[in-house]
């Protein structure tokens, strides 16, 4: 497996001169967290209302990279990761007309020790902000390892580029602002164990998307999900799942957009005393968006982990066109 870091940017901006011309659409921009202890028990995540091209089949690419330092420990358990996370995103979407499309995403991922420790610590030094968590550890060295209260330890090491899991879905548009997206994830990850869900998941997401002016648009939704327990961490391991997302794009300059969407997950794991994991998740994403005239849309981003609070994935950063 392919194991030099630089060579998922490199297979972003490759793949994107392969992206046909198309109608695209105009609202938020997809999201899904990237922490293996989440995604590893939940598919669930934003899916954006997508503009009706009957016929026509649109191709995008994602790439997040995000920085983690998570360290907690309770009087029962602890919880370490400390990497770089890295993820391109692969989706083939196809209207089978103006009611009814599919969509397939396919995603290579990879966990690494990283090299942006350094510039971490300089940066929270500069705006003010302490954490011990980072300074304690060794810079640019990975861990991953859940201590649960029953006495087992659960420790994983970094990798290499692997597949993802696979998602497939159906969408149905009720109407020009209203849509739902039936979702089933495949075990097609080839990952080592703590990063695929290692059997089949299925989502339901519904999405409304309003335009509030000609150049403010608002969009938002909530789903629900299931996975069956599997792995390591079964016994701590939630199986029902929801989630709820709301944004805003701002057209502010000809075809230059700025957006932030707020996402909301609910715990993936209970029991373990530890709330990083017994508690929810909210991120904040948000970017710039550049539409060109063929169709195509750029977009450079970042998201930001609001929930749980101190340590966790510290900062994403996120390229993308459509």
């Amino acid at each position: 497996m392919l194991r030099t870091r630089a060579a998922f940017p490199a297979w972003l901006f490759a793949a994107a001169l392969l992206v046909p011309r198309s109608v695209g659409a105009q609202g938020l921009p997809a999201y899904q967290p990237i922490n293996p202890l989440f995604i590893s028990r939940s598919s669930l995540a934003f899916v954006p209302y997508r503009d009706p091209a009957p016929g026509k089949w649109e191709f995008g690419i994602g790439f997040d990279y995000a920085s983690a330092i998570e360290s907690r420990r309770t009087a029962a358990a602890g919880e370490l990761l400390d990497g770089e996370l890295a993820r391109l995103n692969l989706t083939l979407t196809h209207d089978l007309n103006s009611r009814w499309f599919i969509a397939a995403d396919l995603p290579l991922q990879g966990a690494y020790s990283g090299v942006l420790d350094g510039f971490l610590n300089w940066y929270h030094g500069f705006i003010g902000i302490t954490m011990p968590e980072r300074e304690a550890r060794p810079r640019d060295r990975f861990a991953y390892q859940v201590d649960l209260p029953d006495g087992s330890v659960a420790t994983y090491p970094s990798s290499g580029a692997y597949l993802g899991d696979t998602r497939l879905s159906l969408g149905h548009r009720y109407s020009r602002h209203v849509q739902s997206v039936l979702s089933v994830t495949v075990p097609t990850s080839t990952s080592p164990a703590g990063y695929g869900q290692r059997t089949v998941s299925a989502d339901l997401f519904t999405t409304a998307r309003v335009p509030l002016t000609p150049r403010l648009l608002a969009e938002g939704g909530a789903g629900i999900g299931a996975t069956p327990r599997a792995g390591d961490l079964s016994g701590v391991e939630r199986t029902l799942f929801g989630n709820a997302a709301a944004g805003l794009r701002y057209r502010f300059w000809g075809r230059q957009s700025l957006f932030a969407t707020l996402y909301y997950g609910t715990p993936a794991y209970r029991g373990t005393t530890l709330p990083s994991l017994d508690g929810s998740d909210l991120s904040l994403d948000f970017g710039w968006i550049l539409r060109t005239r063929s169709g195509r849309e750029w977009r450079i981003g970042m998201t930001e982990d609001l929930r749980p609070s101190g340590p966790a994935v510290d900062i994403i950063f996120r390229l993308g066109v459509r």
